[in-house]
C-alpha cells in the first residue's frame, strides 16, 4: 500500500532539486516521489510522529472525567468574548475548565478552534456550548480539541440521549470521523485520539427550563451523562421571574432539579454567584460550579476601581 509523503521528505526533495524550472521539473518530481514512497523508503508522516511520542495508554485525556467521577470539586467560567487572549488569561489563572460560550457570545467556529488551542499550557480543560441542543453542532467543537460540549435547553430523555450519542464515536455513538486538528491540541496521534475520545469528551446538559425540571427523573436517566447543570438565568426566565432568584418559585423549581440529579448519580454543577454562594452549593451536592463571566469580571473590576477613586 503506498505510503504517505511527509511535508519534510517533500521539502528535502525539493531543496535537493531546487526547483527553478517550472511546471515540468516540478511533475517529475511528484512522479518520482510517488515512486519512492511507494517503495516504502519514506514513512508516513503520522505514524512517525506516533513512534516519536510518548507511548500514550488508551487512558482517558480529560482529567475532570476522574475528579467528578470521585466528587472532587471544580470552578470554571464562561467565555464570551472571541479572544485569544482572553482565554489565555483566564486560563492561566487555574481555572479547572472555561466553557467557550457559542449559544449567547459572538462566536464562530474559527473562533472556537483558537479559544480551544489558547487553553494549551495550563491545566484547563475546554468546553463548548453549543448555541442549540442540535448534534450536529457538536461535531467540529469536539475535531478541535473540545473536551466537554455543553447542550443547553434539555428538557427529555430523549434529547439527553441525542446529546450523548453525539459526542461518542460508533458503535456506542454517532460521532462522525474527521478529527484533523483535537490530536494535535492534545499531543496524540490520530488513532491514540480516537481511542480515548469516547473516555474523554464530556456529555453535559443544562436543566433550565420547568420541563426538564418536571421531567427531571427521566431526563437523568439518561445513560452516559457525565455532568448536568442547572441553568438559574434561563429557569428563572423560564418560569416568568427573571433574576428572582430569591423567589419561591424558583427556589422549589431549583430544590427539585437539584434531588433529581443528586439521585440519578450524575454530578451536578451551577452557578456561584458568591465565594459565600460556592461554598453553600458545595454543601449541597454541587461538583462543578462556573463562578463568572469574562465580560463580568472585566465589567467588576473597572467599576470596582472607577468606585474607589471617584469616591
Amino acid at each position: 500500500m503506498p505510503r504517505l509523503i511527509g511535508l519534510a521528505g517533500v521539502m528535502s526533495a525539493v531543496r535537493a532539486r531546487r526547483l527553478t524550472r517550472g511546471r515540468s521539473e516540478f511533475a517529475a518530481l511528484a512522479a518520482e516521489l510517488v515512486i519512492v514512497s511507494r517503495r516504502g523508503s519514506l514513512q508516513n508522516i503520522a505514524f512517525a510522529r506516533e513512534r516519536s511520542m510518548t507511548e500514550v495508554s488508551r487512558a482517558r485525556l480529560n482529567r475532570l472525567k476522574e475528579a467528578l467521577a470521585a466528587g472532587q470539586p471544580s470552578f470554571g467560567l464562561i467565555a464570551t468574548i472571541p479572544s485569544i487572549q482572553t482565554v489565555q488569561t483566564l486560563a492561566s489563572a487555574g481555572v479547572d475548565w472555561l466553557i467557550v460560550d457559542m449559544e449567547h457570545g459572538p462566536i464562530d467556529l474559527s473562533a472556537v478552534h483558537a479559544m480551544i488551542v489558547a487553553t494549551a499550557g495550563t491545566s484547563t480543560v475546554p468546553f463548548v456550548r453549543l448555541p442549540w441542543s442540535l448534534p450536529w453542532q457538536a461535531k467540529a467543537a469536539m475535531d478541535f480539541g473540545a473536551l466537554g460540549i455543553v447542550f443547553p435547553m434539555i428538557c427529555t430523555r430523549q434529547q439527553a440521549e441525542a446529546a450523548v450519542r453525539s459526542v461518542w464515536y460508533p458503535p456506542a455513538g454517532e460521532r462522525l470521523w474527521g478529527p484533523f486538528y483535537a490530536p494535535m491540541r492534545w499531543g496524540q496521534a490520530m488513532p491514540r485520539y480516537i481511542e480515548a475520545a469516547n473516555e474523554s469528551v464530556l456529555a453535559i446538559i443544562t436543566i433550565e427550563h420547568p420541563d426538564a425540571v418536571q421531567n427531571i427523573d427521566e431526563v437523568m436517566s439518561a445513560p452516559g451523562l457525565d455532568l448536568a447543570f442547572i441553568g438559574p438565568g434561563d429557569l428563572a426566565m423560564s418560569l416568568g421571574i427573571p433574576g428572582q432568584f430569591d423567589h419561591p418559585k424558583f427556589k422549589a423549581a431549583v430544590a427539585e432539579a437539584e434531588a433529581g440529579i443528586l439521585r440519578s448519580k450524575v454530578p451536578l454543577g451551577g452557578v456561584a454567584r458568591t465565594p459565600d454562594h460556592a461554598k453553600q452549593l458545595l454543601d449541597r451536592g454541587y461538583r462543578a460550579l462556573v463562578f463568572g463571566f469574562d465580560w463580568m469580571l472585566l465589567q467588576q473590576a473597572a467599576v470596582r476601581f472607577l468606585e474607589v477613586v471617584r469616591g
